[in-house]
């Protein structure tokens, strides 16, 4: 698969299955992560893997941070939070460690480590490897952050899943460049 066949290509995997990706996979997902653009090197990215049983201490975390705000979740919402991290072998948290820097706000930080999702999950397709990049209420949450022992500068960003795709591989629609791309006069 040629770069430019990669880049036209790559869908999210919404179905996951083992085995999760192995050392090797993942140091080359990681390195093309840290090739993301990163203005004045502050490198504002982490990453927590999260595999085997830690998947399901996450799930409980889960739970707990969705009772926080909804004391009163039945015990299937309640199951159904502690296994959303069940979904995929392995699942790869991306932080942002928001720096001070009087060029580089905060959104330009944030901006770079979406880039670096981004190359993360095209590396992990160019070697056949299922990714989908998940978000949601439980990523902003304070206890999420807590509770993950994130830096008062660090936000989760988002939940990664990997492992093998199932299903049929999703058509994405071929979208009109000239709907999205206009001359500035």
């Amino acid at each position: 698969m040629d770069g430019i066949e990669l880049l036209l290509e790559r869908v999210s995997s919404p179905m996951l299955e083992a085995p999760a990706p192995t050392d090797q996979q993942l140091d080359v997902m990681f390195q093309a992560a840290l090739r993301a653009p990163d203005h004045a090197r502050l490198r504002p990215w982490r990453f927590l893997a999260v595999r085997d049983e830690a998947r399901e201490a996450l799930g409980e975390l889960m739970a707990k941070v969705a009772l926080e705000d909804q004391p009163d979740l039945s015990e299937d919402a309640l199951a159904r939070f502690r296994g959303m991290p069940l979904r995929a072998p392995m699942l790869v948290l991306a932080i942002c460690p928001v720096k001070q820097h009087p060029k580089v706000p905060e959104i330009e930080q944030k901006m770079s480590l979406a880039a670096a999702v981004q190359s993360l999950l095209l590396a992990a397709y160019a070697q056949g490897v299922g990714a989908i990049w998940r978000t949601g209420a439980l990523c902003y949450h304070p206890l999420m952050a807590k509770g993950l022992g994130l830096a008062d500068n660090e936000q989760l960003m988002g939940f990664i899943y990997l492992g093998k795709p199932t299903g049929t591989k999703k058509k994405v629609p071929v979208l009109e460049v000239n709907q999205f791309v206009a001359e500035w006069k």
